[in-house]
């Protein structure tokens, strides 16, 4: 069975009505992301931090996955599928992508400040004084600008072995993450799929420049078509 591996960012979740990570402004949900997405902004001001993550939580709530989401599964009956993606939502999950690895940590965790080992599922608002058993803060379990990406290495294993990779709705300008289409074997197919493209067409590269929610059905359909 062959390989296939996908790489998602942001443009994925947005047309869900998911805010994208950082408008043209550079700001998030009006918010700077210094203040809400590095372990300065946390030690600066926690309930700050904590406010902000609530908000995102609340956010996903009220958004269902697209018909990228969906088209994805459709590659399961066919191939092994694996998604990576630099989105901290649970959307490919609740479209029924059975292998998915989060890059940049995930809005429905949280972790202890005392043992980043310690993870949880947490539906709910995270607030000051929700601790973990060694009674230390939870923190949102999402990857801050200047810390580790403990994924990456599972990530790169993954690419490394792919048949087919395709990437969806990212710039590939954010690192580590865009560094993975180095891993792809010679002769790896690779479809680039964004109305904006940052890449453009070369042998093994085929770039569709259409949103998400319409290149992805079109990938699956043709990619289904051809086995």
């Amino acid at each position: 069975m062959k390989k296939i591996v996908v790489l998602t960012g942001a443009g994925v979740s947005a047309e869900s009505g998911i805010k994208t990570f950082r408008d043209a402004d550079g700001l998030w949900e009006g918010h700077d992301v210094m203040e809400v997405a590095t372990p300065q902004g946390w030690e600066k001001d926690q309930e700050l931090v904590l406010d902000f993550y609530n908000k995102r939580r609340r956010q996903l709530n009220e958004v269902d996955p697209n018909p990228a989401h969906l088209a994805l599964t459709k590659l399961e009956k066919k191939f092994d599928v694996h998604i990576i993606t630099q989105n901290v939502d649970d959307l490919h999950e609740r479209a029924g992508s059975k292998h998915v690895v989060h890059l940049h940590g995930e809005l429905k965790k949280v972790r202890s400040t005392f043992d980043e080992n310690l993870i949880m599922d947490w539906e709910k608002d995270l607030n000051l004084g929700d601790f973990c058993e060694h009674n230390h803060q939870l923190r949102p379990h999402v990857v801050w600008f200047g810390e580790g990406v403990p994924m990456m290495e599972k990530a790169m294993e993954l690419t490394s072995k792919a048949d087919i990779l395709i990437i969806i709705g990212t710039s590939m300008q954010v690192y580590p993450a865009a560094g993975l289409v180095d891993f792809v074997p010679a002769g790896t197919s690779i479809y680039f799929i964004d109305p904006k493209p940052a890449i453009q067409e070369q042998k093994n590269l085929k770039v569709i420049a259409e949103k998400a929610s319409v290149g992805v059905p079109k990938l699956v359909k043709e990619l289904l078509e051809q086995e």
